[in-house]
């Protein structure tokens, strides 16, 4: 039976600071050290590359916050909420007992509720992140989660930025796909009596129909009553329908005229091309020992390997072309590699049960990946040492 009403798991609540340290297994010394960070200390602001060329600005958490808000996804959102069939692209996977998967919630999967669909209504959310003000986060752990307001309050401090959600804090995209949880279902419920079928990916809303030429008129004004009620605008812009016809119908990149979500022609064409392209660049002397031949290639494979998601046949024979032209090491790689294993062991007695030597123990295995295509003898003595300070850190 299909879930359209977000639900806790437990009828249990956080009554108070101390419990609420005991959640998170935190101390209420790091709780308060967290608190009290200054504004210009709780974030760094960096940009990252949009598919478009343009640049979008994220926020980096302060360690601190970091380790917190990590712990409020696992043991809060990860843990109680029972999702709706609806939302997608910022939520687990749904897995059985037995480690089988019941339900992905990529974007793959999203699509695919709209195939073999005649008539799309997509509606973008403007700015949706930013337009996530601090009182609505503090209604859903309120409302939602039933938490009194000294809990709501601290959960709210620890995941908004100057009284907005922001991208870059770890419980942002969480937050975001729980925010509409208590209109959002009623809206679902109007619009499948009248046939239509609804998914959110983060902010991007699609409405499907089986019938040509459907006029979404009716959904539209559900949806922006929905969303004016949390004070969260439509993106006019990228608001718009479409009907089958010459042009197929798209849904997230990929096109659902099928009866299964399909990549555009043209987007595998892109790839071959690109795959090309990396070869042509790994025949160049000395390239491939570039981290600049490093970054493409791990670029390329990415992309290409969105393919098997949909079990398009191009994926092995590109992946095979990709592991012929895999990339090198350089000499200096032999010399960082030694440094960092160096750098671990000594901070492994002291720090191995954090975050970042976690992070910093498995870039070392990626690093010596590479360093064994050359300097196997090498790499296996650096294996061993790994092998003895393995990280001991639990999120």
């Amino acid at each position: 039976m299909d879930r359209l009403i977000p639900e806790k798991s437990t009828f249990q609540s956080i009554s108070n600071i101390k419990n609420l340290c005991a959640a998170l297994d935190i101390s209420e010394k790091d709780l308060s050290s967290a608190l009290s960070l200054r504004d210009n200390e709780k974030y760094v602001i960096d940009h990252v590359e949009k598919s478009d060329g343009t640049f979008r600005k994220i926020h980096k958490p302060h360690y601190e916050i970091r380790k917190i808000q990590r712990r409020i996804n696992k043991r809060i959102f990860k843990k109680i909420v029972l999702w709706p069939d609806y939302i997608y692209g910022c939520i687990p996977n749904e897995i059985s007992s037995d480690g089988k998967l019941i339900k992905a919630r990529d974007y793959v999967s999203c699509a695919s509720q709209h195939c073999s669909t005649k008539s799309l209504l997509k509606i973008d959310i403007k700015d949706f992140f930013d337009n996530i003000s601090a009182h609505l986060v503090f209604e859903m752990f309120s409302r939602f989660f039933k938490y009194n307001d000294e809990i709501s309050q601290t959960l709210t401090k620890l995941c908004c930025f100057k009284g907005t959600l922001i991208q870059g804090a770890l419980t942002s995209s969480y937050i975001a796909a729980l925010c509409l949880w208590d209109l959002e279902h009623k809206v679902v419920s109007r619009l499948k009596r009248k046939q239509l079928t609804y998914t959110r990916l983060v902010d991007d809303i699609t409405i499907s129909s089986k019938t040509s030429n459907f006029q979404f008129d009716y959904a539209l004004t559900l949806v922006s009553n929905m969303l004016l009620e949390k004070e969260l605008p439509i993106n006019l812009h990228k608001t718009k329908s479409s009907s089958s016809s010459i042009l197929p119908l798209v849904v997230h990149g990929m096109r659902v005229n099928f009866e299964e979500p399909r990549y555009p022609s043209n987007e595998v064409k892109k790839l071959r091309a690109a795959v090309h392209n990396i070869e042509k660049l790994a025949s160049e002397p000395g390239y491939r020992i570039t981290h600049a031949y490093r970054r493409d290639f791990n670029r390329c494979m990415g992309r290409v390997n969105k393919l098997k998601r949909v079990g398009h046949n191009s994926h092995s024979k590109l992946v095979e072309k990709l592991l012929r032209v895999l990339p090198l090491p350089a000499k200096v790689d032999l010399k960082r590699s030694h440094t960092i294993v160096a750098r671990l062991e000594k901070d492994f007695k002291e720090k191995h049960t954090s975050y970042w030597y976690h992070k910093r123990f498995y870039k070392a295995h990626d690093r010596l990946n590479i360093l064994q295509r050359t300097y196997s003898k090498t790499a296996q003595e650096l294996r061993l040492k790994l092998k003895a300070i393995k990280p001991k850190y639990e999120n």
